[in-house]
């Protein structure tokens, strides 16, 4: 369909073959006549079609419903064409006309976007068929222009840009016979005439109208880009012939233009070509229809919000529920600005262009207005998260129709026209995708916020420096965690004091951040101190005091004071469970720790029957699908493993993993340590085959996911290795360890402790690929590096040690 034109940008001409003149006037119209015959000349009505004034392509499917609407209407065929303004309605039906004129003795095309310019039109018809009439009054031809109508089958009449479906009751009253088109924005209010819909074309459909736009003034234009733009423009024809005027015009290519639309949108959006109609432009023809909306105050208001949602899923809870948004968006919808669901709203993305791009000579696009706007779309889709819990399952699912919408928000907007509501909605969402692994969409959201308040130490600051750390952290970027987090405890304490609850959270923070650095020299003192302030502060009941002796159990644990871990793990359950109840998530938690601390003692009897009971009472009280449910029903499976039940270990992990990949996706973090665990499992089963699969899969989503240097593709690629170093595949193993290692040393350290857990596995397959010397020398660096970093009774340095002794002695 070539172009969008309605109303007066349409040209008129000739109908037939005849000879004729031009008659002057609001349109050009031809009218025709017979040769004299028997003296006196025979003058059949006049014709007025319009011209084609460009190219036409596809809309085959339109014509033919159109076609079918005006066969089956009955005695007077009425047929109402409608969509949004530039879809291209008006030469949709002039088509229709062009295609079918030899069917109708009489033709005729009356601009009809006003109830007077619909009279104007019937009277210049009225002098078309009855040229003795031109001299009466307008009435006098309006009436005869009806009754030629009346008494009359053949003809068709298009009523184009008609504004409401009432301004033709009075003609289609009387009118009983012949054909009438009507093009209009308006989708609603038809009562019983049939419609056919008008959407935009299909991409090789705007990609051909483009073409044939400009190639008709500049044949050898390079188009690369054509079809990036045409996507941009949103396929519209008004904005697609409109950008194809300019590019024969300026002689630019697509890509030019898309930069100039990204660089200029105001000017670009008004911009045609020489001797087009300026009032033919994407900003034009919208303005026009919010000029009709003027008896809707809120359609303004309501049209420049939505433009800075993304186009589609636009829930109408987002909105707001009070009668002027219903109202506005009734009548939006009515006019096709909008596509309007039972729950949601659509809006076409260049109707956002033009809406939120300011423009100081147009009253529905100020610039306070438009600023406005994106304030109250901000606090709207962050009052929609504030009420949930990024933790929790059945929320998940409003945080994923939101998230599209605050990309959109971002992408519309600047940084530097952020606002505090701006960063709260950032640190709210990051929490969320944090939670899902998407680090570092987080880190970005986190980032962004933090700009909003420069230089600024305050509370909320130092919160969202608190979640930026603990996003690096999870991302495996421990040095730049520790920073963030140091500034974070150094930050609180001057700001807050010593004795804030945020001061106090900020050390255990701190300690884990050390922890899993494996810096366990400064993380074990750090745990002690937070949890001897938060008991000096906040007294031993209080909900972070508890959690500060459940963290405790973490950094005895990997500083390898077994004992201690077990022992600080008893006293954490009991105590949580005196203050908070058996069912408390942090009482669960402290059970999960007690009972990784008693599986890492080797006392595996005890491990598994907490697990077991554990993991019950998770399904009980958070429910089977809940992110800590399942990460205990992993540790379950794991302590099978450990206990020898290996057949058992694997049924249950295979099932833990499919659970998993049901309920929070296979892209989840606890998707990938739940398919290594799997893997490790039926390696211990003897299963090559499957584990082999299972690591080869993980560690293809792992880099697909996260990239190459994320740890939990590091660990894919270690468990990928041993599976096949197990599968008797060590040349393999050795390679792939090598370059794991190499990764490992890189971007985590010398002395991290997945770099010593990965030179151990080397000095493994070294010796099984019989380089003996230099798997030895490779176990001793380890070792000795084992036990400065991490304590000679640490498991990693006790398993180092073992499969030293395991290799030396041919596992005697």
């Amino acid at each position: 369909m070539g172009g969008g034109d309605e109303g007066r940008a349409i040209q008129f001409g000739v109908a037939s073959g005849h000879a004729g003149v031009w008659q002057a006037g609001r349109d050009l119209v031809h009218v025709a006549g017979d040769l004299v015959v028997d003296g006196s000349p025979t003058l059949p009505p006049a014709s007025r079609i319009p011209v084609p004034t460009g190219v036409f392509v596809g809309r085959d499917d339109e014509l033919a419903r159109l076609e079918s609407a005006v066969a089956g209407s009955g005695r007077v065929a009425v047929v109402a064409v409608h969509g949004l303004g530039g879809v291209g309605k008006s030469t949709l039906a002039a088509r229709f006309a062009e295609l079918h004129r030899d069917r109708f003795e009489l033709v005729w095309w009356i601009t009809a976007d006003s109830p007077s310019a619909l009279d104007n039109g019937l009277a210049e018809l009225a002098v078309g068929v009855e040229p003795d009439t031109a001299t009466a009054p307008l009435e006098q031809r309006v009436e005869a222009a009806v009754r030629w109508l009346a008494a009359h089958r053949d003809w068709l009449v298009v009523l184009d840009n008609l504004t409401a479906p009432t301004d033709a009751d009075a003609l289609l009253a009387r009118v009983r016979t012949g054909t009438v088109v009507i093009t209009s924005r308006r989708s609603t209010g038809w009562r019983g005439v049939p419609t056919v819909a008008l959407d935009v074309l299909r991409p090789a459909e705007a990609e051909e109208l483009l073409a044939g736009t400009v190639h008709a003034d500049w044949p050898d234009a390079d188009l690369d880009g054509a079809r990036r733009l045409c996507a941009e423009l949103g396929r519209l024809p008004l904005a697609v012939r409109q950008a194809g005027a300019y590019l024969a015009q300026n002689r630019i290519t697509p890509t030019a233009y898309l930069d100039l639309l990204a660089r200029y949108p105001a000017r670009v959006f008004t911009a045609t070509g020489e001797g087009a109609d300026a009032q033919r432009t994407m900003a034009r023809v919208w303005r026009v229809t919010l000029d009709r909306l003027a008896d809707t105050p809120a359609a303004g208001r309501v049209l420049r919000e939505l433009a800075w949602y993304a186009p589609e899923g636009i829930h109408r809870a987002f909105l707001g529920d009070d009668v002027d948004v219903a109202d506005a968006l009734g009548r939006l919808a009515a006019y096709s600005m909008i596509r309007l669901g039972p729950h949601t709203v659509g809006v076409h993305r260049l109707v956002q262009a033009v809406t939120r791009t300011p423009d100081p000579g147009d009253p529905h696009r100020r610039a306070e207005d438009i600023t406005a706007a994106r304030h109250a779309v901000t606090t709207s889709l962050y009052g929609v998260l504030i009420a949930l819990d990024h933790e929790t399952p059945k929320d998940w699912q409003v945080y994923d129709a939101v998230h599209p919408h605050v990309r959109a928000l971002l992408d519309h907007g600047v940084p530097s026209d952020d606002t505090a509501w701006t960063a709260a909605l950032l640190n709210s969402l990051g929490l969320f995708l944090q939670n899902q692994g998407d680090l570092a969409t987080a880190t970005a959201y986190f980032t962004r916020a933090l700009g909003t308040f420069g230089s600024a130490r305050d509370i909320d600051t130092v919160i969202l420096r608190n979640n930026l750390a603990r996003a690096r952290l999870a991302a495996g970027d421990h040095e730049s965690a520790i920073t963030g987090h140091e500034t974070v405890l150094a930050d609180a304490l001057e700001v807050l004091g010593p004795d804030h609850p945020f001061t106090l959270v900020a050390r255990t923070n701190l300690a884990n951040t050390y922890l899993f650095a494996r810096n366990l020299e400064r993380a074990l003192p750090l745990y002690e101190t937070a949890l001897a302030e938060c008991r000096r502060v906040l007294g031993d009941d209080h909900s972070s005091t508890l959690e500060a002796r459940v963290n405790l159990v973490l950094g005895l644990r990997h500083s390898g004071d077994l004992a201690g871990a077990v022992r600080a793990g008893r006293e954490a359950v009991a105590e949580c469970v005196r203050v908070l109840g058996e069912d408390h998530l942090s009482t669960l938690t402290a059970r999960n720790n007690l009972a990784t601390a008693l599986l890492y003692a080797g006392r595996v009897r005890q491990a598994v029957r907490l697990f077991e009971e554990l993991a019950r009472d998770k399904v009980r009280v958070l429910g089977e699908d809940h992110p800590d449910t399942l990460t205990s029903e992993v540790n379950l499976a794991a302590a099978y493993r450990e206990a020898g039940l290996v057949a058992l270990a694997a049924v249950r992990h295979r099932e833990v993993v499919a659970h998993i990949e049901r309920v929070l996706g296979p892209d989840h973090p606890l998707a990938f340590a739940a398919r290594n665990d799997l893997a490790t499992t039926l390696l211990a089963a003897g299963d090559l085959r499957r584990a082999a699969a299972c690591t080869a899969e993980t560690l293809a989503r792992a880099r697909h996911r996260f990239g190459e240097t994320h740890p939990l593709t590091l660990t894919a690629l270690s468990n990928h290795a041993l599976v096949h170093g197990g599968g008797g595949d060590h040349t393999e193993a050795v390679e792939l360890l090598t370059a794991a290692r190499a990764t490992l040393e890189r971007d985590l350290g010398h002395d991290h402790p997945e770099t010593l857990t990965c030179r151990g596995n080397l000095a493994s397959a070294l010796w099984d690929v019989g380089q003996h010397e230099r798997a030895v020398a490779e176990f001793d660096a380890v070792i000795a590096d084992c036990d400065r970093v991490l304590g000679p009774d640490h498991p990693t340095t006790l398993t180092a040690r073992e499969n030293l002794r395991h290799a030396l002695t041919g596992g005697l």
